[in-house]
């Protein structure tokens, strides 16, 4: 059993044996040569197909199907990082996948909003359309990270609450239960409360507002 590695350690498997997993991000066809090129949650990696069986087997599977690659790693100017697999044995790990509403290969995004919304689970595969959610992530573990180093203490405060949180914005209204409630426009309350007990606070969430989109103030 190959353990797996996933594609932006590839370069450190020079020699090796090893086993990656993810989905197929594109078929390269060349006049003597077939590529596969695998997306996995690191990045890509890039997998040389050398003999007839391979490549009519690799022709069943559409882009976006889940497969596992294991092969040797050997060094390459040409792949991505430098390194990519021969000589592999592909078994694929679920059907056929259905074509994506539009190539998640090429650098832009040519589908309309509708469609990216309607295929969002396929879409959001795309590197630009991805890239905000990673970009947020990132933020938000360095905003952890900084306030942790501070000594301050992360807190969850209640997002349903029975009146309103703070003056002069909307709220919105739900039934919980049959009482009257609210979706919470502030953590303030909470966090202040909690101040005597910490001394110093912090919580990383949404607070909401019924309120138009684009205001001079803050978003909904």
């Amino acid at each position: 059993m190959i353990s797996r590695v996933l594609a932006a350690d590839l370069p450190s498997h020079v020699g090796a044996q090893v086993c990656i997993a993810g989905w197929l991000h594109r078929r390269r066809q060349l006049k003597s040569m077939t590529f596969l090129v695998i997306r996995d949650r690191s990045g890509l990696a890039q997998v040389v197909l050398s003999s007839a069986e391979q490549v009519a087997a690799a022709a069943e599977l559409p882009e976006e199907s889940v497969v596992a690659v294991a092969g040797t790693v050997v060094a390459s100017d040409q792949a991505p990082d430098g390194a990519e697999i021969v000589r592999p044995v592909i078994t694929p790990l679920s059907g056929p996948a259905q074509p994506p509403p539009f190539d998640l290969y090429r650098p832009a995004v040519t589908a309309a909003l509708p469609t990216i919304l309607d295929h969002a689970p396929a879409s959001l595969r795309h590197p630009r359309l991805r890239a905000p959610f990673e970009i947020s992530a990132a933020a938000v573990a360095g905003f952890r990270a900084a306030l942790d180093d501070l000594g301050f203490t992360e807190i969850s405060t209640p997002k349903i609450v029975g009146s309103a949180t703070e003056s002069g914005a909307n709220v919105f209204g739900l039934d919980y239960f049959g009482r009257a409630a609210y979706l919470a426009q502030s953590p303030q309350f909470y966090k202040q409360a909690m101040v005597g007990v910490f001394e110093r606070v912090y919580e990383t969430a949404p607070a909401f507002r019924a309120e138009p989109h684009d205001t001079a103030r803050h978003l909904a």
